[in-house]
């Protein structure tokens, strides 16, 4: 899932949008430098623009801009990481309820989909439209829910949680997968709360395990390989 984007949308808004996705689908690392020149040409727009693009990503914690230096693709600290994974928690947990007391068999088979969708993508060895699909699921999760406030929470919330795999996670760590979200899938079907947001705490507990909160690895790369 993405940003919300509509036929009205404009060009910084599309800027952002693109920007948004390179992050949220790991794409653009941690520390990359965001050059408005480059941008600016990237997406045939001015870089006045471009610095208003930048702007609304600082303010959603994505982008970082330092005075003399330029933009750069935040880098989340530990302490940040853990606060997300925290929250992520707090709030994925009440959604994971709340659609259990509303799911029907249109919800239900629109939550199996996606998980048949991230299956066929690990079988492909697609790994970037896996990680896309993976982060979708959990926003998935939040539309359904029927909270547009929660789901921009959770959107800004899963972007960052991209940030810090990027940066914090071993090698040998496991993205979040399809079989942990198919069993969340099962229980909200059954209508059982209990058990979703347990599985919810436990499956972004394992995320969060797989992380190395003692070390970073960042590593840019070419703006316009990543955005074009």
């Amino acid at each position: 899932m993405s940003p919300s984007e509509t036929s009205t949308d404009t060009p910084q808004t599309e800027v952002y949008n693109r920007i948004w996705r390179a992050i949220a689908d790991r794409k653009m690392r941690p520390g990359t430098r965001l050059k408005e020149e480059q941008l600016a040409e990237i997406f045939s727009v001015s870089r006045a623009r471009i610095r208003h693009a930048l702007t609304a990503l600082q303010h959603d914690g994505l982008v970082t801009i330092v005075p003399h230096r330029g933009a750069f693709v935040a880098q989340p600290s530990i302490e940040e990481a853990r606060d997300i994974f925290f929250a992520r928690r707090t709030i994925e947990t009440q959604l994971a309820a709340r659609l259990c007391a509303a799911a029907t068999p249109d919800t239900v088979a629109r939550l199996e989909r996606h998980v048949q969708s991230e299956r066929a993508a690990l079988a492909a060895g697609d790994t970037r439209t896996a990680i896309r699909l993976s982060g979708g699921f959990h926003l998935l999760v939040g539309e359904l829910a029927g909270s547009p406030y929660l789901w921009e929470v959770l959107r800004d919330l899963v972007s960052r949680t991209s940030l810090i795999i990027a940066m914090y996670q071993v090698r040998t760590g496991t993205d979040c997968g399809p079989d942990e979200h198919a069993e969340i899938v099962a229980a909200i079907t059954r209508g059982d709360a209990a058990r979703a947001t347990d599985l919810m705490v436990h499956h972004l507990e394992h995320l969060e395990g797989s992380l190395d909160l003692d070390q970073d690895s960042i590593a840019g790369g070419d703006l316009k390989d990543i955005l074009l």
